[in-house]
């Protein structure tokens, strides 16, 4: 049995991207350990969702530790940062935002938490955080660090491929023509190149799982939302494959499982 530590900035960011691998790992018998930098207390939800009284950090948390459930994670540790907002939104300089903390310090942090688990593998984001945001910069930027303060071995920076979404956009929006479909032409902050990335792993095997994870996000992510209104032939095309950068690896696509051999 090996440790994986998915590393993320907000509530619901682990099932997007990671939740495949992260239920694959747990199904195989590895040991998988979710940490989330924040609570996601700059979420929006719509008037009268939450109970009188609750704050929207609460709800995340729950949310989160349902999620994590479903995706099989042994443990749930959240660094206590706030969240920064999107870029651009003076929430991004708030006292105790993610974007504002010192990396050092985060980093060793998470470090504790890679040297308690003796992790083997820990998932990050790529150098533009997936798609821009600052909080999913800063993972980056401290995963990275606390890999190295801790000595763990193999380190993965979760994205999105651009070459993938764009060969897929018109058909999923064919198929969904109701659904808001992210702008992945005019926006080319999202992922990186096909050529960039090193690791793909395919998780359509654990796309109920990843579905129901989504779904236990109920404050951000709707049922008519893009991630969970699209049909099952869109929804695997998808998220049906999740994709890694790793150091020194390439170029091209050489891994398929993160935790191969371990």
């Amino acid at each position: 049995m090996a440790t994986l530590v998915s590393f993320h900035a907000h509530p619901d960011d682990e099932c997007i991207g990671c939740g495949g691998v992260m239920r694959k790992a747990h199904e195989e018998g590895h040991r998988v350990v979710l940490v989330t930098a924040t609570r996601g207390e700059q979420g929006e939800v719509a008037d009268g969702f939450l109970a009188e009284g609750e704050q929207l950090w609460q709800r995340r948390v729950t949310e989160t530790r349902a999620a994590a459930e479903i995706l099989g994670a042994d443990r749930v540790e959240f660094l206590g940062y706030k969240d920064s907002g999107m870029i651009g939104e003076p929430s991004n300089d708030f006292p105790g935002s993610f974007w504002t903390a010192d990396v050092e310090e985060a980093a060793q942090k998470l470090a504790a938490i890679l040297r308690e688990e003796n992790a083997d593998v820990l998932t990050i984001y790529d150098d533009n955080g997936g798609y821009g945001h600052p909080d999913h910069i800063q993972v980056h930027r401290v995963g990275k660090r606390a890999a190295e303060l801790a000595g763990t071995p193999r380190v993965y920076q979760n994205t999105m491929n651009q070459d993938h979404m764009r060969r897929g956009m018109a058909a999923m929006a064919a198929q969904a023509e109701d659904v808001d479909m992210p702008d992945v032409e005019s926006d080319g902050q999202f992922g990186k190149p096909e050529s960039e990335i090193t690791a793909a792993v395919d998780v359509t095997k654990y796309l109920e799982a990843k579905r129901a994870a989504m779904r236990a996000h109920a404050s951000q992510i709707s049922e008519d939302s893009f991630f969970l209104a699209m049909p099952d032939e869109g929804f695997a095309y998808a998220f049906g494959t999740e994709w890694f950068i790793r150091e020194g690896h390439g170029p091209g696509i050489t891994e398929t499982d993160l935790m191969e051999g371990l």
